[in-house]
Parts: C-alpha cells; sequence; structure tokens
C-alpha cells in the first residue's frame, strides 16, 4: 500500500528537500528552482505561494526530485 502524501506547504517542502541535499538555486518571481548537491541535472520548481500544496502538484516535485512519499515523510 502507497502511503498517502501530506499535507504540506512550500516552506516546509523546501526545508524538507533541503534536508534531501537540494539547495535554492535562484527564484523568479514566487517560484524557487532548486538543484541537488550531487546531481546537478535533478531540478525541481516549488511555487512559493501561502496555500498548501495539491496533492497532484507534490507528486509531480516529488518524482522530479527522484524521491517518494516515504521519504517525504522521513525528512518531514
Amino acid at each position: 500500500m502507497t502511503p498517502k502524501l501530506p499535507v504540506i506547504t512550500p516552506k516546509r517542502l523546501i526545508r524538507s528537500l533541503e534536508k534531501a541535499g537540494f539547495f535554492v538555486h535562484h527564484q523568479r518571481g514566487s517560484h524557487i528552482t532548486m538543484r541537488h548537491s550531487d546531481f546537478p541535472d535533478r531540478r525541481v520548481i516549488i511555487p512559493c505561494h501561502s496555500r498548501d500544496l495539491k496533492k497532484g502538484l507534490l507528486k509531480g516535485i516529488l518524482k522530479d526530485a527522484g524521491l517518494t512519499a516515504e521519504d517525504l515523510r522521513e525528512l518531514l
């Protein structure tokens, strides 16, 4: 059974991705681009708004980051 995706804000996701080895590369408007320190081709773009991320968007970000919902839960 696949674990449920947590309800998470963009700021909390950014902190979790930093624990996983990502860093903020740059920001353009309300979107933050993060890259992985060991894999520079691995890049994620996070819309930084005050509301929670929707499940489909979070799932896409995790896929781009190479993480699973279980990995995200451990990083939180």
